[in-house]
């Protein structure tokens, strides 16, 4: 049986995709959230909180294979824990 309670320590740069070198499948074990710019964001792909940057889909918009195009928004970015 597994301590709920503890979690692993947010990365500074996280990717929800599985293939990145960024993804960190323990954290996807809890409910994260991404505040950008004091705005809670729900479509956050990508985030790399020393850089000040998030990535999100670009609309409905996907490439050859299917996936969302993603575009870089630049800000204030935290990442915290539900």
């Amino acid at each position: 049986m597994t301590n709920t309670t503890e979690r692993p320590t947010l990365p500074d740069h996280l990717s929800a995709d599985p293939r990145s070198p960024h993804h960190v499948a323990a954290v996807f074990q809890h409910d994260i959230g991404i505040r950008f710019n004091d705005k809670e964001r729900n479509d956050v792909e990508e985030y790399c909180v020393s850089e000040g940057w998030i990535k999100v889909p670009a609309g409905k918009t996907v490439d050859r294979k299917g996936k969302p195009l993603l575009i870089k928004l630049k800000g204030k970015v935290e990442a915290y824990y539900n």
